[in-house]
């Protein structure tokens, strides 16, 4: 289920949309509870499940980053450490074979772009794009060749072109801004 996509613009400003299905297998479910949202400074758009979201929007309490420490180390070894436990209390995470697993989200951040995916690896897309769920591959495509569209547009765009060729996409859409850091 699901597309979230995001884009970076030059100046570090985030862009982030999502839809409003919720699938189980081959039903389909609106819903008004929203997939992209603002956490103190941080924007996040959730894939894989609605319970992963409500942990991740209401039970979230991001660490302060230490000053000077880089942003992507502060992701890396505070932010998905607490992602981990707030899920292991929330009863959501899960142990395969030894490995504990989440689920995939984007995370707008002091000007970057984080994806976690479900094995709580930070990557930093090396595109001013990204995008996640069962729509991804397309919204990435659509982001890609829409790039001299403004940012808003570029994801608009792109979550149409997944609700059209994804069974698992669905309007409305949710479109959130993450203003540029203070420089």
């Amino acid at each position: 289920m699901t597309c979230i996509a995001a884009v970076r613009s030059p100046k570090g400003t985030i862009w982030m949309g999502g839809d409003s299905a919720g699938i189980a297998g081959y039903d389909v479910r609106m819903r008004k509870d929203p997939k992209v949202f603002r956490v103190g400074p941080f924007l996040i758009g959730y894939t894989s499940s609605f319970r992963m979201g409500q942990l991740l929007r209401f039970n979230f309490s991001p660490p302060d980053q230490i000053p000077g420490t880089d942003p992507y180390e502060y992701m890396i070894s505070m932010f998905v450490p607490m992602i981990r436990a707030v899920f292991k209390e929330g009863g959501y995470a899960t142990v395969t074979n030894g490995q504990e697993l989440g689920g995939d989200f984007l995370v707008g951040y002091r000007g970057e772009l984080y994806q976690i995916e479900s094995d709580f690896q930070v990557g930093i897309p090396a595109d001013d794009f990204a995008a996640a769920g069962c729509g991804a591959e397309i919204a990435v495509g659509a982001l890609y060749a829409t790039q001299k569209l403004s940012p808003h547009e570029r994801i608009k765009t792109a979550l149409a072109a997944s609700e059209r060729f994804c069974a698992g996409v669905r309007s409305p859409f949710t479109i959130l801004q993450l203003p540029a850091p203070r420089r």
